[in-house]
């Protein structure tokens, strides 16, 4: 299978995952979404070990499409919840150990996505952060429960609310990060490390990735439904208009 914003390729039992929009620095739009669900069930039906999510060019994901959310109906919201969510879940219960390899920007939604992995390696240039609060939303694909569990509740609250971005080293020191490389040995290391996940027992690391998953599943799945409706019910609002019109535009938004 082939999409035009997607890249499946493999190296022995390693799928790497590379959204490929680096002119718009790999923002999620909804044909990139889809196609990345369709790319994670190939991976997944083709017997990946090991997968690797990144981004071309010099951007891990930059965040996602604010010109298509900027007019949203709260209905069409949920909708666009959804299928973000549904991506960040098919990355968290896929089948084998997923590596989000963060070059460059991971904001809002791609923040997301690297939280959805089971380990994040980044470039020493990364920026990482939940940045949807100066849209007038909240992160909707996951991070309000992910988050916190990662690097602690009083660090999420101010990566929300605030909209703080935290360079590689500050990632890595949060937790955030597993660890830290030179931009140009990012892809070795983390071809090197998914070798290793790879080469593992794919049963036992299953089991091992379902037994911890299920640590969080019952409270995570609640959370994550109060999410969705939380992040559908902005849109429409002032402030998200206006948020989103003040990013396109380049300019202060004037909150209420």
């Amino acid at each position: 299978m082939t999409w035009e914003a997607v890249r499946l390729e493999w190296d022995g039992d390693v799928a790497t995952l590379t959204v490929d929009r680096p002119d718009a620095l790999n923002a999620l739009n909804v044909e990139t979404l889809e196609a990345m669900n369709e790319a994670l069930a190939a991976a997944a039906n083709d017997g990946a070990r090991a997968l690797v999510l990144t981004g071309a060019g010099e951007s891990f994901i930059a965040g996602a499409d604010i010109k298509y959310m900027q007019s949203l109906s709260p209905e069409e919201g949920q909708e666009w919840g959804e299928l973000g969510h549904s991506v960040a879940d098919a990355l968290e219960a896929f089948p084998a150990p997923t590596v989000a390899a963060v070059n460059g920007y991971a904001f809002g939604g791609g923040c997301e996505m690297a939280l959805a992995c089971d380990l994040r390696v980044g470039a020493e240039s990364a920026l990482i952060g939940n940045t949807e609060i100066d849209l007038g939303i909240i992160p909707g694909w996951g991070a309000t429960q992910r988050l916190p569990r990662l690097v602690g509740d009083e660090t999420a609250r101010r990566m929300i609310f605030l909209g703080e971005r935290l360079d590689a080293e500050t990632a890595e020191r949060e937790g955030l990060f597993g660890e830290v490389v030179p931009d140009d040995e990012l892809d070795a290391r983390v071809a090197e490390l998914a070798g290793q996940l790879a080469a593992k027992p794919a049963f036992a690391v299953r089991a091992a990735k379902q037994s911890i998953n299920q640590h969080h599943e019952g409270p995570l799945a609640a959370g994550l439904a109060y999410e969705k409706r939380a992040f559908a019910s902005l849109f429409g609002s002032h402030d998200q208009r206006e948020g989103m019109a003040a990013f396109i535009e380049d300019r202060e938004a004037d909150f209420e």
